[in-house]
């Protein structure tokens, strides 16, 4: 298989950014590299920038989309992977996502109304605590 041979199983390591991106924890490499560098990636407790070395067993906490993910690498990945194959790369500790319920209501308004003044994207804004 093509997927598995980017799948490795020694004790090598790979760039942090690269094996966040490569397991899905992120959309793209540089998402993932400008989360390392912005601080919201952790490796052991510790904050680290994107080339750093990730090994198996490492525990690693991504802050992005909203979201908290904690994982312990099981695999060293080095290119990305199907999902699939990305999900047995890791276990996954992360916390449950918020229920749906809580994520706020959405405004809606009048059909025709047009597009909000900026005086009212201020109010919407307050009232959505942004």
């Amino acid at each position: 298989m093509a997927a598995e041979a980017h799948v490795t199983e020694d004790q090598g390591s790979v760039r942090a950014d690269v094996w966040i991106w490569s397991v899905r924890l992120t959309k793209t490499r540089s998402q993932a590299a400008s989360a390392c560098r912005a601080g919201h990636v952790r490796v052991n407790g510790e904050r680290v920038k994107p080339a750093a070395p990730v090994k198996v067993g490492d525990e690693i906490r991504v802050r992005h989309a909203e979201r908290e993910r904690l994982v312990v690498v099981k695999r060293i990945v080095r290119k990305r992977v199907g999902a699939p194959v990305a999900v047995e790369c890791y276990v996954d500790n992360s916390p449950p996502p918020p229920p749906r319920e809580f994520a706020g209501p959405v405004a809606v308004r009048e059909r025709g109304a047009g597009r909000p003044t900026k005086r009212e994207r201020r109010v919407l804004d307050e009232l959505q605590g942004h």
